[in-house]
């Protein structure tokens, strides 16, 4: 026997050919003995998982990043210098994180387990001639199925026998529309999944008919198989901002630490006491690496995310919020995901003319509405219409034209038929009409012009052009349009049905209809509005491609000149090949899951943020490959939800663009924290490394220094998540991939703020110790803490004023600043407090003081917008 795994190309085989590579019996089935001693060498019909780590394995890599080994040395400085509350504050948020990120590891292995469920229980096989039902995890290659409508077919199987069976294949190849079987051989052995009508696929669905096979594939070498090991290999990718915080994390850890460093060695060198500088120095530390940062991020991500379950998207990964304002490319599978999903009726030929619906009218159009309301074999309820979605689509298209199912079949009813079948591709039912029968054939255009003499004409039978009508079929098929002829012939008598050549023959041509899966209502917007944010939508899709580019060409993805990539012409491509083209392909058709990973990958080699949206078994590797999955929630399957970092609640293309609204939100609310916090760190490393340079003593006491990092640098910086999205968000493009935290002007304003800030409180300093004013460290102390306040209300946006966007559009943040005043406030004035901070009470005019410093740190930031506005300074 040849085992199953080395051949290749089923579909290229005859099934006497493939039954005999297997050494199968399509007559009597395995022995059981036989089947026994394959499955100890096949191993059991099941989808296998990878190793995976365990528990305390994941627990501990959540704090091997070196931002967060860091801030654990610090909360351990923290706690010997005596700051038990900084101490416990770091604690909780490294906790916090570690949560969130030990949780996010069960993703994969859910993905795994709904592949499992996709799996059927149970197959009907043949053994030693005998029908039996047997667990599906027990199938071999070699093994006879047995299918019938409903069955969840068990393995990967080469038809050998088949009766007007359909499966439904959409999880797999994103076909919209039940495939048609048969159990020839393809001339193609390099067809695409969804063009091998002569195989079945573990996973998928008979919809119709019946018919057998043998099993080809069990297992991890079943096409499912094939994306379980997708989904084992591919490594969730790093967010944006996972990558900008790591780099910056550490950048700023070890420049922290250099600093501090200098400052001790500066202090021992001018005879300070040690333990003051080494109090001094640390504290310093830990005021200067912003602990909080891992807190902002996670409650910004948090909040931007319980906002966009508002707008029906849950995010299943936080940084995936804040990814989506990252994002340059979409990659958007077309059935469900942009399209409805659901076969209809888009025009008719009728006299040679294609029309819409509500243009077709008279006695032939009337003749073709009922056509295919009789020829039909959907059925209609109170609950809505039930049957294969192509005949559904015409019934309801003969509905909505006034051709009542029912009532029509009252007044012809069905007396016979001759189903469809996929080597006749047509079908005919006979309907008693008064003492004759009247005939209704629809079916490919091909198989049903070849059977007609004539056409219906509005008086009576007119010439019939074949050539003309073959192609107009061919036309509207360009169109992306499944295309199926009508027929009719009056009879007698019922013919021979025994003989369906001569009971389809001389059959007068009544018109066609072309149906398609036709897209979405909102998304055309949404892709229009993806454009205006400088993001590219692509669609990779297992459909066909004249369906593929004409679904995107209404849609505004592709152009008219735009060509699609089929999935062979992919295959045939180097990487490098595939790298060159990639940015130019808007649309891919016919491609497998592995080709799929291909593109996301090539557009990834270029810089760019990809995200992938997708409902079927077949998108769930590229979903996970990607910078963020995005999956359906109401018609997705559970593979792909579970492999997806944000799933659509109402299946909507376009609550991506809120989503997208709300990551870049997001971000700007980050970079604005870390503006905000460098600006003022950086001004309390230069005061006090500047002021034993100037002769001066050490501007801040310890406590000092940590009061003012648990103050003034958390709470308003948490506050700065409630930021409302400024206006035209969504008018400029994502952000470059490659652009650093500190672009578009911020590391210029943290340098000239934070120079600013610290000159003023310094300027303060020798002009109070120069007048005699023994509480200067409470005026240098409170305009330090002043200036940071008035920092963080100008820095709410970077181009508007805060005349222009109002004090109380962020409430939080207002609130958090009037608490910190009136805290700073009760440190100055109350006895008790003064006793603990070395602090003591300010007159008027040294306060006006503190607050006039303030007020020319708001002037100086207001006056940088304004030149950013004109565009003077900064792109932005």
């Amino acid at each position: 026997m040849v085992e199953s795994e080395k051949l290749q190309h089923w579909h290229g085989m005859t099934s006497a050919a493939a039954a005999e590579a297997l050494a199968a019996d399509v007559e009597r089935g395995l022995a059981a003995d036989d089947a026994a001693q394959r499955l100890a060498r096949t191993g059991p019909n099941l989808l296998r998982e990878g190793r995976r780590r365990g528990p305390w394995r994941i627990l501990l890599d959540q704090f091997a990043d070196f931002m967060i080994l860091v801030l654990a040395a610090a909360a351990v400085l923290s706690g010997v210098i005596g700051d038990i509350a900084d101490t416990l504050a770091i604690v909780a948020i490294l906790l916090l994180n570690a949560a969130i990120g030990f949780t996010q590891e069960y993703r994969a292995a859910r993905a795994m387990a709904a592949l499992q469920r996709i799996a059927a229980p149970t197959a009907t096989v043949v053994r030693d001639g005998q029908r039996m039902v047997v667990a599906a995890r027990e199938l071999v290659p070699g093994d006879l199925v047995l299918l019938e409508a409903g069955n969840m077919i068990p393995a990967d199987l080469r038809l050998i026998d088949v009766v007007r069976m359909r499966v439904e294949e959409a999880a797999l190849t994103g076909e919209s529309v039940p495939v048609d079987k048969d159990a020839a051989a393809r001339a193609d052995i390099d067809a695409a999944i969804g063009d091998r009508r002569n195989m079945a696929y573990k996973g998928t669905i008979v919809t119709y008919g019946r018919g057998s096979g043998v099993v080809v594939a069990t297992g991890m070498a079943t096409e499912l198989g094939h994306i379980a090991a997708l989904l084992a290999a591919e490594d969730d990718a790093r967010t944006p901002l996972q990558k900008r915080l790591a780099v910056f994390g550490r950048r700023l850890a070890v420049a922290v630490l250099l600093v501090c460093a200098v400052i001790f060695a500066a202090g021992l060198l001018r005879g300070e006491p040690p333990l003051l500088m080494l109090l001094t120095a640390v504290s310093l530390a830990v005021a200067a690496i912003p602990e909080a940062l891992p807190a902002v991020v996670t409650i910004a991500l948090a909040l931007g995310a319980y906002r966009l379950v508002e707008h029906n998207a849950l995010m299943r990964r936080l940084p995936s919020v804040e990814t989506l304002g990252s994002i340059t490319y979409i990659c958007s599978d077309k059935t469900g995901t942009l399209t409805e999903n659901r076969m209809r009726v888009e025009s008719w030929l009728i006299h040679g003319q294609v029309v819409a619906l509500e243009q077709a009218t008279g006695s032939v159009a009337e003749r073709l509405f009922a056509a295919i309301a009789l020829c039909n074999d959907a059925v209609g309820s109170d609950g809505g219409v039930a049957g294969d979605p192509t005949e559904v689509a015409l019934y309801e298209a003969a509905h909505r034209a006034g051709f009542d199912k029912q009532a029509l079949e009252r007044e012809s009813p069905r007396r016979a038929e001759l189903p469809f079948d996929s080597a006749r591709m047509r079908m005919t039912t006979f309907h008693a009409t008064g003492d004759s029968v009247m005939a209704y054939t629809k079916g490919a255009p091909e198989a049903v012009l070849a059977r007609c003499t004539t056409a219906l004409s509005e008086q009576d039978h007119a010439a019939f052009d074949r050539g003309a009508l073959e192609r107009a079929a061919a036309a509207m098929a360009a169109e992306g349009l499944r295309v199926l002829a009508v027929a009719c012939r009056q009879w007698r008598a019922i013919p021979d049905l025994n003989a369906p050549d001569a009971a389809e023959s001389e059959l007068v041509f009544v018109g066609m209809v072309g149906l398609i899966d036709p897209p979405r209502a909102e998304a055309a917007d949404a892709v229009a509005t993806c454009r205006m944010a400088g993001i590219t939508p692509v669609m990779i899709t297992g459909d066909h491609p004249a369906t593929a580019q004409a679904i995107a060409r209404r849609l505004g993805i592709a152009g008219e000149n735009d060509a699609v990539m089929t999935g062979r012409e992919l295959a045939a491509l180097s990487d490098a090949e595939l790298g060159a083209r990639v940015q130019q392909t808007r649309v891919y058709a016919r491609v497998d899951p592995a080709q799929k990973i291909r593109v996301v990958e090539a557009l990834q080699a270029h810089g760019e943020f990809v995200a992938m949206t997708g409902d079927g078994v077949n998108d769930a590797p590229a979903l996970k490959r990607a910078d963020i999955g995005v999956a359906m929630g109401r018609n997705g399957t559970d593979v792909a939800r579970e492999a997806s970092d944000m799933v659509l609640l109402d299946d909507n293309f376009a609550t991506i663009v809120a989503a997208v609204r709300g990551g870049r939100r997001i971000y700007d609310n980050i970079r604005r924290f870390i503006k905000y916090v460098l600006t003022t760190n950086l001004a309390e490393v230069l005061l006090i490394f500047v002021a034993p340079f100037l002769a001066m003593p050490l501007p801040l006491l310890p406590l000092h220094i940590l009061w003012v990092n648990l103050v003034t640098d958390g709470l308003p910086g948490l506050a700065l998540t409630a930021e409302p999205a400024e206006p035209g968000i969504m008018q400029r493009g994502p952000r470059p991939p490659g652009e650093t935290m500190f672009a578009r002007g911020m590391w210029q304003h943290v340098l000239w703020v934070g120079t600013l800030m610290s000159g003023l409180v310094l300027g303060l300093q020798a002009w109070a110790i120069n007048a005699g004013i023994a509480h200067w460290q409470t005026m240098v102390f409170t305009a330090l803490t002043f200036t940071q306040l008035a920092h963080v209300l100008v820095i709410r946006s970077d181009r508007e004023s805060l005349a222009t966007i109002g004090l109380t559009s962020n409430r939080p943040l207002l609130i958090t600043v009037m608490v910190t005043v009136a805290l700073q406030l009760a440190l100055v004035y109350v006895p008790a407090l003064n006793r603990i901070f070395d602090t003591a009470p300010l007159s008027a005019a040294e306060l006006a003081l503190c607050v006039a410093s303030a007020a020319v740190v708001m002037v100086a930031v207001e006056a940088e917008k304004w030149l950013a506005r004109r565009r003077l300074i900064y792109r932005m």
